[in-house]
């Protein structure tokens, strides 16, 4: 009994393979360099690209549950989830977690229309994200961030493994879509005081205008379009994207984790 990991050197799924390995679990984790792979002993690591269906061979034999993700490695959305679920069908998968990206409706569709019992793992902004604060931080001590008072239920990246990992190894997820936050909704400025105090140093939050975040986004080679869209999220941000539900400790039985406790396993990054 198998359980599929495709993206598992990212973020979500790197954790989703360590926390089915604690558990005891057979893991394949797919990724297209495996020599680069830095995964738990005991984890078969295979070599596959979601982009291309023909690397895909044999990867879903034997395999009960399979986690997927809906974005290839330049984040751009797969247009290959016909012949990826065919795959999984063919080899009999019978349950499978998707970690949702934005623009990925199509690959939704196909999933859901596959006849294998799926569940749709849909998180806010991940705590994660806050590594891009580090270089400055050591530097400096400084956060440069525009609109402070925008708010966000951000999210830790073990919690949302912790629901995709129930998920694929319990029954009762079939056709849910979990919306997944933290346990908190936070604005820039409270996460700087957070931060601050889990790493136990000052910061200083230097507030940038619209036009400065644009340009900050276009010189780290965001496209125009895409810079303006992140601005207007940073600016706008949905609903979803800053009202708390209790899913991680509805799913997994514990409360979810909060920014301080991120910080605080993170602070090697920042110092």
């Amino acid at each position: 009994m198998t359980i599929l990991v495709t993206g598992a050197t990212g973020t979500v799924g790197g954790q989703i393979v360590r926390q089915l390995h604690e558990a005891g679990h057979a893991v394949r984790a797919l990724t297209r360099d495996p020599a680069k792979a830095t995964l738990p002993e005991g984890v078969e690591v295979v070599a596959g690209d979601l982009t291309d269906p023909d690397t895909l061979t044999g990867v879903f034999d034997g395999v009960t549950a399979a986690h997927l993700i809906t974005f290839g490695g330049d984040y751009e959305s797969l247009t290959t989830g016909q012949r990826i679920m065919e795959l999984a069908r063919e080899a009999g998968v019978g349950k499978v977690t998707i970690l949702r990206g934005p623009g990925d409706d199509a690959f939704l569709e196909t999933v859901q229309a596959s006849g294998i019992d799926w569940t749709m793992l849909t998180p806010v902004e991940f705590m994660s994200n806050h590594r891009e604060w580090a270089d400055r931080i050591r530097e400096s001590g400084e956060v440069r961030e525009g609109f402070p008072e925008s708010l966000s239920a951000l999210v830790h990246e073990a919690d949302i493994a912790a629901v995709g990992v129930a998920a694929l190894t319990q029954d009762g997820h079939a056709g849910q879509t979990y919306t997944i936050t933290g346990p908190e909704a936070l604005t820039i400025r409270d996460k700087v005081t957070v931060l601050a105090e889990a790493l136990g140093r000052d910061l200083t939050l230097v507030e940038l205008t619209e036009e400065q975040v644009l340009a900050q986004l276009l010189a780290e080679g965001w496209d125009e379009g895409s810079a303006a869209w992140m601005v207007d999220v940073r600016k706008n941000t949905p609903e979803i994207g800053y009202t708390v539900v209790d899913t991680v400790e509805r799913v997994t039985g514990r409360p979810a984790r909060t920014f301080a406790q991120w910080g605080r396993e993170n602070a090697g990054l920042f110092s």
